[in-house]
């Protein structure tokens, strides 16, 4: 009777091991204050008091990458969907005041593809670079059965802490200003619709649109990570709340920054990504429809008292805010002028 092995059945340890290896570096690349050890151990330790806090508060956040990762699939796009995956988790960290201190990754596969699996991890070890936050550990799961060949999916979780009195959203007010930072893009949500969009329209992740840019550039073009601008405001003492913008949209997020009993006044239009309008003319989506399932050119809004010293702050780190609206006395988020968005 012949030997069955792992690799037999669809499994190659070696290949896994080998990734390992590759990513060693990567991970290296990543630390900062408070990592304890590296890559190999059963679990990652992190030492808060040596990375500078006295009465910190710990806070964790998970998310993925969504069906964008079709796209990454079919085209061999695989650089930038690590960044994706950081950014979704990171973002939603410092809303809440937390600067990120570790990452960890969790990759699925059907059979191991080690040069597409490192470049995937390169991503993530990326935007742990741009979070400044340790890529600590991982896991890559390889289950033929589960998942057809070149399929692949992706899950990130990452721990950040703030000071216990430093913790966001704090004292926002009616008449507070929502400043608003510019995505590059979809970033990583509603690309069920996108997908639906362009099968229905007849066009492949291959059609130039947009003057000429091939689809797939346009849409794999990572979500933006807003750390360190934010975490230079908040530490300016100027940010009160804020709200990332991923699926449910200006409606569904900003909402989740507000105190009971208020809402939001904002006026459009405003700049926003090409993509945007693309989108809505080619399939006659609803202006209300955009904004409840794309970000539509606001990757975070930030709530503040002095717009001007805050505007100031922001773009000493780089960034080009501009004003969105104000915090209202009345529930709800309003916004004038949608039908002048997508024109």
């Amino acid at each position: 009777m012949t030997s069955v092995t792992y690799r037999d059945a669809g499994v190659d340890i070696e290949a896994g091991d080998a990734l390992v290896e590759a990513i060693k570096p990567l991970a290296k690349a990543t630390t900062r204050a408070g990592v304890m050890g590296g890559l190999g151990g059963f679990g990652a330790l992190f030492d808060l008091k040596a990375a500078g806090f006295t009465d910190p508060v710990l806070v964790s956040t998970t998310d993925g990458v969504g069906t964008k990762l079709k796209i990454a699939i079919e085209t061999g796009i695989h650089d930038y969907v690590g960044i994706d995956l950081v950014a979704m988790c990171v973002n939603d960290l410092v809303v809440q005041g937390a600067a990120p201190l570790f990452f960890l990754d969790y990759f699925a596969t059907g059979a191991l593809d080690v040069d597409a699996a490192k470049r995937i991890i390169a991503g993530i070890a990326e935007g742990c670079k741009q979070a400044d936050c340790a890529l600590v550990g991982g896991e890559t799961a390889e289950m033929p059965g589960m998942y057809a060949h070149g399929d692949y999916d992706l899950a990130g979780f990452s721990v950040g802490a703030a000071e216990r009195n430093n913790l966001l959203p704090a004292n926002v007010r009616p008449g507070d200003a929502i400043l608003a930072l510019p995505s590059s893009g979809v970033h990583s949500n509603g690309f069920s619709l996108v997908r639906r969009i362009f099968a229905d329209a007849g066009l492949s992740w291959d059609s130039e649109i947009l003057g000429g840019k091939r689809a797939a550039d346009v849409l794999m073009t990572p979500t933006r990570i807003y750390v360190r601008p934010m975490l230079a405001l908040h530490k300016a003492g100027l940010l009160k709340g804020a709200a990332h913008i991923t699926g449910g949209g200006l409606p569904g997020n900003l909402p989740r920054a507000l105190p009971e009993g208020t809402g939001a006044a904002l006026t459009g239009p405003w700049a926003m990504p090409e993509i945007f309008p693309f989108l809505a003319k080619t399939a006659n989506v609803a202006p209300e429809e955009m904004l409840r399932v794309f970000n539509c050119g606001v990757g975070m809004t930030l709530i503040v008292s002095d717009a001007e010293a805050a505007t100031k702050v922001l773009r000493e780190a780089g960034e080009q805010p501009f004003l969105l609206g104000h915090v209202s006395d009345k529930p709800g988020i309003v916004i004038e002028g949608t039908e002048k968005l997508f024109a």
